[in-house]
């Protein structure tokens, strides 16, 4: 049996997640696309060791940050996983839904995912945004983000609407909230990184003037940059990753409720324990 929990940022995906590992004896797979990524833990929320219960985890802090880890790279690497833990409930877990659909659809990738020989130098931000919209309108990247609107250009077609599931013991939970609800939550949820140490995290980034993809996509470390460089105070900082992650959890959403075939949970912060036996209860309703 396949598990599979996405959502927005903040609503308890991991923590259903290492609740069903004990239950089922499963393992979990990490399908964040920064979670991948060694010392960028704060900012992404990554789990922490105490938080695994000596649960096997998967795909988190495999790879260095100047490292290209692309969606090819997850595909063969938790396909290869999954095929390993045959006997065992496997977990999928994170806010990468793309993440995702690549491992469990026929999605066809190669090693050869983006093709860079085109640079586009002769449109402005603008029309490459609205190319890139045109290519997936699903696309999330600021159209003042040249660099990424690019890397979203040359990147080869993936069909999404024709891709078919792999693997029919494959159930799809989602974790949701009021909107009202989630965004004092993530407001609340920067705070904490905030008080456990973010700040000096993305500060040691900026010292070492690292640049790669995986510090430029991270929400809280661009904002931070920005404030470490005096372009904006510390509080616009914080403000402007508070927004970030509203904007992303919002962008979630209508992934998910696009591309998976999730069934959707409220998560109950009173007593998460009644969100856990609901999602058990659908889960034994799906495997019956």
């Amino acid at each position: 049996m396949i598990i599979v929990i996405g959502g927005p940022t903040g609503v308890g995906k991991t923590k259903l997640s290492v609740e069903l590992a004990k239950k089922y004896n499963g393992v979990i797979i990490n399908s964040d696309a920064m979670q991948v990524y060694k010392e960028m833990n704060i900012a992404t929320a990554k789990i922490k060791e105490e938080e695994k219960e000596n649960i096997p985890h998967y795909l988190f802090d495999i790879c260095d940050l100047e490292d290209v880890y692309t969606i090819y790279n997850y595909q063969k690497d938790a396909r290869k996983i999954i095929d390993e833990n045959k006997d065992k409930t496997i977990i999928i877990v994170g806010g990468s839904g793309l993440y995702q659909k690549a491992a469990l659809y026929d999605y066809k990738l190669d090693d050869e995912t983006i093709n860079t020989n085109k640079s586009f130098d002769d449109l402005t931000n603008e029309e490459l945004y609205q190319l890139a919209l045109k290519k997936d309108p699903l696309c999330d990247v600021h159209k003042n983000n040249r660099k990424r609107l690019i890397r979203v250009l040359n990147k080869k077609e993936v069909n999404h609407e024709k891709s078919k599931l792999l693997y029919d013991n494959a159930i799809f939970i989602g974790l949701t909230t009021s909107r009202e609800n989630l965004y004092n939550i993530i407001n609340k949820r920067v705070d904490k990184m905030v008080d456990e140490g973010l700040i000096n995290e993305a500060k040691y980034f900026y010292d070492k003037n690292i640049k790669c993809k995986a510090l430029d996509t991270v929400i809280g470390y661009k904002e931070l940059f920005k404030y470490f460089s005096g372009e904006i105070s510390k509080e616009e900082a914080l403000d402007l990753i508070k927004k970030n992650s509203r904007h992303y959890a919002k962008r979630q959403y209508t992934w998910y409720n696009n591309q998976l075939p999730t069934i959707w949970v409220e998560t109950n912060y009173d007593d998460f324990s009644k969100t856990v036996d609901e999602v058990i209860k659908i889960i034994e309703e799906k495997r019956s």
